[in-house]
């Protein structure tokens, strides 16, 4: 028998006969290795420890370490199964509704299965003979599945017992490995994620290596529960959704919208600061200009309908780039007016489909905080690094220290979905990748997820509890400049065309504050508090005190509220505490003759009696430094 040769991860090489499975490989390097190992990464292809290998190759064994149901409802249609982040979905088609019964059911049925320890065998059948397989037991979406993906003549299939399932895996060798999982929810689905095909039941589950994993993985759960900001918006009185006026539309709140006043006044004088020009533009415009942009042929799906206007078609706008383009346009420019950096928190409308309305994280009208940038082309890699700086400051700001970053890039298999030649996205994608490098920033790429009109740089932030949200986007742009003509006057005395960068830092003021709400779970810092101090008097005897507490207070410019109810105190200061109001003033006797207040803070309790110039010389310090804790 001839030999080939096997080349392990730490480099060296082993010489094993022609056919040897990655398991035999395991069991001669170790037995530990053999019992954790999972499934073998050959030549970069994960396959099933029990392939034989055939020709040269890599290998490397993985096992927990590394980071790479018909039984009890026999009428059910399987549809497709994949595993996900934190484990696995199966969809089906079933007249009935799983109940959560059901589930338990199920999970009970689960873990019998993992405790007898059934191999789980790939079997290879002519994609004839597999397709016959499913119409024989009444699997049409599983014929359909055959038919479409699998690759003649032969079809990969696993069996676990008594049930067999078309995949071209690989799986672990058996149920026994499975040692942690928990069914979680189901949710309805479109087969194959389309409008009009039959409603699935997704059921999900969640699986780890270990129960210390998956329990970990369920705190988290509940911890998200307790931070939804859908919740938290009704009970801190900051939004709502009116059904009246229609999904995905926000109402602000008086409370909501002071912190939005607040964040935005933050934004426009950083924004000044660092040499942006504030500019409004209008929310409908002639529909010529998006057919101009390019919008209504790669964009039009997220768009709303033409409005008619004096036998004119008008667009609500889905985005703000543009407006501004027509304001660069408006005269014409200099080399020495470049860069131009115009600014706009402008309020755009994208249809979004009402199944993945989400709070205020995915809606139908929202404000951009949008920025575009007009460059020569000696500029670009500058304005690039500004836009991330400025970004970093956003996120130290408001109280975020994590984050990750990726640059997104064109999938040149498939230029017809984008905008520009190969030579353009290979120059833009270089400008944006030194940039970052230059930077020392690490960052992933990740192919196909450009825009349309060019590569993009992504910052996503890392929440109180581990989650990443994406954030700043920074847009790498050669379309628009040329579809709309714009030019500059250079050195040269000639006429040049200009580079744009798009730039948001928030991405949407309604999604960023949904993800403060969710990160301080409520509890806005001081600066950002729509209200900041609670005067709660012990009695009504001494509202004339507390009144002054709080007339100092404001005239002071802190936002104080008195609470003057006829109710017991530890009632006023558990209603302050489940508004989450920062500090709580509470005034007596002693502190009417002292002039003095006990301070209480939210979440740290009682921090004693303390002088009213010293609380008041506090209060405007933590607010000036816009202290996060």
């Amino acid at each position: 028998m001839d030999n080939i040769q096997i080349t392990l991860p730490d480099g060296s090489q082993q010489e094993v006969p022609r056919g040897t499975t990655p398991a035999e490989i395991a069991r001669k390097i170790s037995q530990g290795l053999a019992r954790e190992a999972l499934v073998a990464r050959v030549d970069g292809e994960l396959i099933d420890l029990s392939r034989p290998l055939e020709e040269n190759a890599s290998l490397k064994i993985l096992t927990s370490k590394d980071p790479d149901v018909l039984e009890l409802f026999p009428d059910v249609k399987l549809g497709i199964g994949p595993p996900i982040d934190t484990g696995f979905f199966y969809e089906f088609l079933r007249e009935q509704p799983f109940t959560p019964e059901d589930l338990a059911r199920i999970e009970k049925k689960m873990h019998e299965i993992a405790a007898r320890d059934v191999p789980n065998e790939r079997k290879l059948v002519p994609k004839a003979e597999a397709i016959e397989l499913y119409k024989n037991w009444n699997q049409s979406f599983k014929c359909e599945l055959v038919q479409e993906k699998a690759v003649e003549p032969m079809v990969s299939f696993y069996t676990t017992g008594k049930f067999i399932d078309f995949c071209r895996g690989p799986h672990i060798p058996s149920t026994g490995r499975i040692r942690a999982f928990k069914l979680m929810n189901v949710a309805g689905a479109y087969w194959k994620g389309q409008e009009g095909n039959p409603q699935m039941q997704r059921v999900y589950g969640a699986c780890f290596f270990t129960q210390a994993e998956l329990d970990d993985y369920l705190h988290r759960l509940e911890e998200a529960k307790r931070r939804d900001h859908r919740r938290l918006g009704t009970e801190l009185d900051l939004f709502s959704i009116q059904e009246e006026a229609g999904p995905g539309l926000i109402f602000w709140h008086p409370k909501g919208g002071l912190v939005r006043k607040l964040m935005e006044d933050w934004l426009r004088d950083e924004l000044l600061r660092r040499g942006y020009n504030l500019v409004f533009t209008p929310h409908i415009m002639r529909l010529d200009l998006w057919n101009t942009s390019g919008h209504t042929n790669f964009y039009r799906e997220n768009m709303f309908g033409p409005i008619e206007v004096e036998k004119d078609d008008y667009q609500l706008k889905p985005m703000n780039c543009p407006g501004h383009i027509l304001i660069y346009k408006s005269r014409m420019r200099s080399y020495r007016d470049l860069p131009v950096r115009l600014a706009e928190l402008g309020t755009v409308y994208r249809y979004e489909r009402s199944g993945v309305l989400h709070g205020l994280l995915r809606v139908r009208g929202f404000t951009q905080d949008d920025a575009h940038i007009f460059c020569m082309p000696s500029q670009i890699e500058s304005e690039v690094e500004a836009c991330v700086d400025f970004a970093f400051a956003v996120m130290k700001t408001f109280g975020f220290s994590r984050y990750q970053v990726e640059l997104s890039e064109w999938d040149a298999a498939h230029p017809e979905n984008y905008a520009g030649s190969r030579e353009d996205w290979e120059r833009a994608t270089r400008a944006l990748s030194s940039t970052l490098e230059r930077m020392t920033i690490p960052f992933k790429r990740m192919e196909g997820e450009a825009a349309f009109y060019g590569p993009k740089i992504d910052v996503k932030l890392i929440d109180a509890i581990g989650r990443p949200w994406q954030l700043t986007t920074v847009q790498f742009d050669f379309n628009l400049p040329g579809r709309f003509s714009l030019e500059y006057v250079g050195e040269d005395g000639s006429k040049h065309q200009p580079l744009m960068v798009h730039r948001a830092l928030w991405g949407s003021v309604e999604r960023f504050f949904g993800i403060l709400i969710e990160h301080y779970a409520g509890a806005f810092p001081l600066w950002l508090a729509p209200v900041q101090v609670a005067i709660l008097p012990v009695s009504n005897k001494f509202s004339d005190y507390a009144k002054a507490v709080t007339s100092e207070l404001g005239a002071a410019g802190i936002r104080a509220t008195l609470d003057d109810r006829n109710e017991k105190l530890q009632a006023k200061i558990r209603d302050s505490e489940m508004q989450k109001i920062p500090y709580m003033a509470v005034v007596g006797g002693k502190e009417a003759e002292a002039r003095t207040v006990s301070v209480r803070h939210h979440g740290k309790g009682d921090l004693g009696p303390q002088a009213l110039t010293e609380f008041l010389a506090k209060l405007r310090a933590e607010v000036e430094s816009r202290a996060i804790s």
